[in-house]
């Protein structure tokens, strides 16, 4: 049976959409910190002596982080971490049911600790960040560090010619702060979700580095990174869960036969 012209014309249509739509944004990283490589309880339900690389490099394979100074990773609702009259569990705790069981964290004031994550844009106009941030405290390892302020992120995009792993040595292409909320005590999160769109307009070649630092705060945690390339500025594609594994590969590819598509 022979396709009337009204139904080719439609299939066409349909498939220059669904071009057009894989174009639009490629997914580049998606991590929700819940498969952490033998984590390793330091003290306090805290990760503090192995790097984020030792606990989730390699998700996907080939993905490597950069970091200054320690980075921990926290284990959610552990008993005995912060046990008081107002919580004698003494863990730290999730209402919101955000957190998982492990969250990445870091500090803003007694040391500079920084996270550095590498990609490849291609001939993309944005690099756009999903994530949930929010106030915590340790009552360990030289904490409490809380300074009585809400935590502000600093997420800088670095042109990296090299396409080596790091903190961000080249120009920088643009950067924004992104602020969370006080949570009710030290040992409870209260998560906010921030999406941030970065320029990258003057990059050599595709390859950028983010780099994340707490300004403020003194300390706090990250969670549930989904990171795309795109034209629209802070837009990000809904992903099925788990699927962190598989996408920087499949991102990268698409990233690659997008921008030779932009050139022929």
């Amino acid at each position: 049976m022979t396709a009337s012209p009204l139904r080719t014309a439609l299939a066409g249509a349909a498939l220059l959409l669904c071009s057009q739509a894989a174009l639009a944004d490629i997914t580049l990283y998606s991590q929700n910190f819940e498969n952490p490589v033998n984590f390793v309880d330091d003290g306090g339900s805290v990760n503090i002596f192995r790097t984020v690389n030792d606990l989730y490099g390699n998700q996907p394979p080939g993905f490597l982080f950069a970091q200054d100074f320690t980075v921990e990773t926290l284990r959610v609702g552990t008993p005995g971490v912060w046990t008081s009259l107002s919580n004698p569990s003494g863990a730290f705790l999730d209402p919101q049911g955000v957190a998982g069981q492990y969250v990445v964290s870091m500090l803003s004031s007694a040391q500079n600790d920084l996270l550095g994550l590498s990609f490849n844009v291609g001939a993309f106009k944005f690099f756009n960040l999903q994530l949930d941030i929010s106030s915590i405290d340790l009552n360990n390892w030289g904490g409490p560090f809380f300074d009585g302020t809400a935590p502000t992120f600093r997420l800088s995009l670095y042109d990296n010619p090299s396409g080596a792993v790091g903190l961000g040595t080249g120009a920088l292409l643009s950067s924004a702060d992104i602020t969370g909320t006080l949570a009710a005590n030290q040992w409870t999160f209260d998560w906010s979700r921030r999406v941030v769109g970065l320029s990258t307009d003057g990059n050599t070649n595709g390859n950028v580095t983010l780099r994340i630092d707490l300004l403020n705060g003194g300390y706090a945690a990250m969670d549930n990174f989904l990171i795309a390339a795109s034209d629209v500025q802070g837009q990000v594609p809904a992903i099925p869960e788990p699927g962190t594994w598989a996408l920087l590969g499949v991102g990268l590819a698409g990233v690659a036969w997008a921008g030779r598509r932009r050139r022929a």
